[in-house]
């Protein structure tokens, strides 16, 4: 068994063959948590956990990129975020406003074992110094109050991080309590994995790990680095395939690929990355 613990299901690229997915992915024997990047794909993803009771579940939250200016955007350039309501390659952000209670209803239902997915996001800024520190400011205010959501629902918080580890780290060790969660999407270095790790995080690995990205640190060098009982799986379908996939559109079933490669670069047996990976995942989101 596999968890995948960041599948998006629940967005459009999946909306004509949902139920062929899931009963591929649960014959596969995996598991996936589908984040919301707004409100209403956070809905769509407890819709859909609650009409598929095994094995899927939600996380309820509002991404940053959607919090900005209203834009269309290239997902070959931003991963993980979309609307319901345009093509699955390209999208409109809406500029969404953080309702708290809203997301707070959402997130009392069972099949809620997150909140996310949330955080700060560097890479589309205004180009004028005044409004890209309004912006920041911005995120960060809706970060924090999607962080006291999660400690109100006693939920870990699925966190983004674009080009702004710094940044997070700072604002998650000025926090009054400790927070739980993963930071989804590791693209930092092994110094600042360190720094979350200390704080009780978890970091988690998908396709990304396969494209050696110049402005990147090297994946390799940061997996090698952080301890097995602290990573999760992933897979930020429908992004992010793996060159094994030899399809554009990712799915959860190809999550087994990125527990083959850490396997690989940490020398250890596949079982052994299956059963501490899903276990880890049992253990931060409950389930």
């Amino acid at each position: 068994m596999l968890i995948d613990t960041h599948g998006h299901l629940n967005f459009n690229a999946f909306r004509n063959d949902l139920p062929t997915v899931l009963r591929r992915t649960l014959a596969a024997g995996i598991h996936v948590i589908m984040p919301g990047t707004q409100y209403t794909t956070s809905r769509r993803a407890v819709e859909i956990a609650e009409q598929h009771p095994e094995g899927f579940y939600a996380a309820v939250g509002l991404h940053p990129i959607h919090i900005g200016e209203k834009r269309r955007v290239d997902v070959q350039e931003v991963q993980s975020v979309e609307t319901d309501e345009e093509p699955w390659m390209t999208f409109q952000t809406k500029g969404e406003k953080f309702d708290y209670h809203a997301y707070k209803e959402l997130a009392k239902n069972k099949k809620v074992v997150a909140i996310g997915e949330a955080g700060l996001d560097y890479y589309y800024e205004p180009k004028s110094k005044e409004r890209r520190r309004a912006l920041r400011e911005k995120q960060v205010r809706v970060l924090q109050e999607q962080m006291i959501l999660a400690k109100e629902c006693n939920l870990p918080v699925i966190l983004h991080c674009r080009k702004a580890h710094e940044d997070l780290i700072a604002l998650i060790e000025n926090q009054k309590e400790p927070i739980r969660g993963v930071v989804h999407c590791y693209t930092g270095n092994a110094i600042q994995a360190k720094r979350f790790l200390e704080m009780g995080l978890y970091v988690g690995f998908n396709g990304l790990i396969f494209k050696h990205v110049p402005a990147l640190p090297s994946p390799e060098e940061v997996i090698a680095s952080i301890p097995l009982e602290r990573i999760v799986l992933e897979t930020d379908s429908p992004y992010l395939a793996p060159p094994q996939a030899k399809e554009e559109r990712n799915e959860p079933i190809n999550v087994h690929y990125v527990a083959e490669e850490i396997a690989r670069i940490k020398k250890i047996s596949l079982e052994e990355v299956a059963r501490a990976t899903t276990q880890n995942a049992k253990t931060l989101f409950g389930i």
